[in-house]
């Protein structure tokens, strides 16, 4: 039907023709096909049937067992195609690997990113495609593109990539199984989905995915069939034309994105911040490259430092920004200048143990400018600003502006008022650098040296029940949550912020195991807060009960018996370990809330603990780390290993370079005489 100008398609009629366009096609399959760096095969398959499919046989057997499931002929046919012709060139990302799901993991529940978009098709506006976009950015939506949709924002100057999260699938619609399978194994990976309990997985993806699709013109039958077939799950297709007939649901562009939102329950207040660039977490990942930057500071080629401090009522102005020194007209390009940044809060409910947690925000958001970048914190910071911020007007008043008014949106029920003020001048950086040192000396002292023992309070950390109902993280003075980014000062300053929120208190209670980390009170509060679903809980030990796993842990430490120790492998290592397994098939073993004896998801900072692995014997149970988490941890370790008279035993911990099996490691322990193999065995 043409309607206007427009040929309308008849979504019902054009979904039958493609299902059996893609009985046809999935019959003609002969290649073998496997994607790298993940642990479910063809997610949505393993998902679905529990059956991992790689060849002709089991595509028609998993085919035949959906029902003739679109999805999954989608699946099985651009894995065939990838598997012949290769990964599409950039900017097209493919299939995306478990590694990088799973360092969005915190992401997803910490509410900078509040749920999933796919856009496919062809616009026939390239501005309107972009305004769709940027809202979607601007709301907190992930989102993933594929087919002409791609090229169309490309040619309108929008950035696109992970770091933008506008992430360019593939060069056709088909490439948009990609999504799917994100959502099948986040489930899998978090939700504690067991692959082939599809039921489990349908709930799932319509309770807690929070996903929509926005379908422009141009599809093929089979196209609509593939995009039709994801309201299984839930998904809120939406349209902005071209469609007719069917469960599609029309909306105009300026309305499509608030539409698709609301269909999902997704809500979001966002308020513009007067300046010349966008801000949202959307650019949180973003990097400036050298070529792209107008000016540095900070990163070593000039002084920096970054202080935020509590004032009396009444002494600062609320909303104030003022900027000490040149202005960016005044820099000249390509230049390393000093900058100080000094944010100073008011506020009733506000206090001075704060502090430290409030100031890492600014890391944040001095990265959700579009144009600004942040890395470190404290007196090691750096900073650019790009020139296309730059061309655009942003000026160092600007950041200001932007630190000030998310200190205000983000924090309403502890803030009254917060003043910036930013120092360019070179004498007055490095003056009050000196002031801000001894503040952060003065903070260290406070919590310097804070043991398990010296606390009859944990804290918790549920947020990850977002999408791991049942996992419970512990968080102790001596050991962080398990994704790295809550210590429990953290926890604690976050409970008292907010009563009611993920982060609870956790009275320890009297030692069950002290050698173990397993107390009474501990294990009354995990069994309540996992629905029953765990009813002991270790926190020093691998082996006993130990913690459960949401799956953004940093890196796991497992148990390896033939060598009598443990090994730890963080999410950025994409080799084979020497028990045979990549982190990614190790972590898709022990995520989604499960507790795992001899597997404990944790953080890397947790290795310097003195309560790391302390049930198993510590730190002299180690006996592999990748190479590069080892260089990364070494002047922290030496100086660890150091204080507990083991100097020599970083030289004996192999990495990638000295052990890649298990027959190596033996060889190479014994040769160095690690301690791990003169210690209680194990098992």
């Amino acid at each position: 039907m043409i309607r206007g100008t427009l040929t309308m398609t008849d979504v019902e009629l054009a979904r039958k023709n493609g299902e059996e366009h893609l009985k046809s096609k999935i019959s003609a399959i002969r290649k073998t096909f496997s994607y790298d760096e993940t642990a479910y095969h063809l997610p949505i398959s393993y998902a679905l049937t529990g059956i991992a499919v790689h060849e002709q046989k089991s595509v028609a057997e998993v085919y035949a067992k959906t029902g003739n499931n679109p999805l999954v002929a989608f699946e099985c046919l651009v894995a065939e195609t990838t598997a012949g012709a290769g990964s599409e060139p950039e900017p097209y990302t493919g299939f995306i690997s478990d590694t990088v799901i799973r360092k969005l993991g915190y992401s997803l529940v910490d509410g900078s990113i509040l749920g999933l978009a796919l856009v496919i098709g062809r616009p026939e506006s390239a501005g309107s495609a972009a305004a769709i976009c940027r809202e979607l950015q601007e709301k907190y939506m992930l989102t993933f593109l594929a087919g002409d949709v791609v090229p169309t924002l490309s040619a309108a100057g929008v950035k696109l990539g992970l770091d933008y999260r506008l992430i360019p699938l593939g060069s056709t619609p088909s490439y948009g199984i990609h999504f799917v399978d994100i959502i099948a194994r986040v489930a899998m990976m978090f939700g504690g989905v067991t692959p082939g309990d599809t039921h489990r997985l349908l709930t799932y993806a319509a309770e807690r995915a929070k996903a929509i699709v926005i379908v422009f013109p141009g599809l093929t039958d089979e196209e609509i069939a593939f995009a039709d077939g994801m309201r299984v799950l839930g998904f809120s297709i939406l349209t902005i034309g071209g469609y007719e007939g069917g469960s599609w649901i029309p909306a105009t562009a300026g309305t499509i994105v608030s539409r698709g939102m609301e269909e999902k329950g997704i809500r979001v207040n966002v308020t513009a911040i007067p300046i010349p660039m966008g801000c949202s977490p959307a650019f949180e990942g973003k990097s400036i490259r050298k070529e792209e930057m107008y000016v540095e500071f900070g990163g070593g080629r000039s002084p920096g430092f970054e202080l935020l401090r509590l004032r009396q009522p009444g002494e600062i102005t609320d909303g104030k920004v003022t900027v000490i020194g040149p202005e960016i007209e005044e820099m000249k390009e390509g230049s390393a200048n000093p900058l100080g940044i000094i944010i100073e809060v008011s506020g009733k409910n506000m206090k001075k143990d704060y502090e430290p947690v409030l100031e890492r925000r600014i890391h944040n958001f001095v990265n959700y400018g579009e144009g600004s970048w942040h890395v470190a914190q404290r007196d090691l910071i750096w900073v650019r600003i790009s020139k296309e911020a730059v061309a655009k007007g942003v000026r160092i008043e600007h950041i200001g502006k932007l630190l000030a008014s998310k200190f205000r949106m983000d924090f309403p029920q502890l803030l009254d008022a917060v003043a910036v003020t930013i120092i360019t001048d070179s004498a007055k950086v490095l003056a009050a650098k000196q002031e801000a040192e001894a503040v952060y000396a003065e903070r260290d002292d406070r919590i310097k040296g804070m043991r398990d023992n010296d606390v009859s309070t944990y804290y918790s950390c549920t947020l990850c029940q977002t999408f791991a109902p049942n996992h419970v993280c512990v968080i102790t003075p001596e050991r962080p949550a398990l994704c790295g980014a809550i210590s429990w000062l953290d926890g604690k300053i976050a409970y008292e912020i907010s009563p009611s929120g993920a982060n609870q208190p956790i009275e320890k209670g009297a030692a069950i195991n002290a050698q173990n980390g397993e107390f009474d009170g501990v294990n009354r509060f995990v069994k309540k807060a996992s629905h029953g679903e765990i009813d002991r809980c270790s926190l020093y030990s691998v082996m006993e009960y130990p913690m459960t796993c949401c799956g953004c842990f940093e890196a796991i430490a497992l148990m390896l018996p033939e060598v009598n120790g443990i090994m730890v492998v963080n999410r950025e290592y994409k080799g084979i370990t020497p028990s045979g397994m990549s982190f990614s098939t190790l972590a898709g073993t022990i995520g989604g809330g499960a507790q795992t004896p001899g597997f404990a998801g944790i953080s890397k900072n947790y290795i310097l603990s003195d309560r790391f692995l302390q049930g198993e014997g510590g730190i002299e149970r180690l006996v592999w780390i990748p190479a590069q988490l080892k260089e990364e941890l070494k002047i922290r370790l030496e100086k660890r290993l150091a204080e507990i008279g083991h100097a020599d035993l970083f030289e004996k911990i192999a990495d990638e370079t000295t052990a890649t099996t298990i027959e190596d490691l033996t060889v190479f322990l014994e040769k160095v005489k690690h301690p791990a193999l003169g210690m209680k065995p194990l098992v």
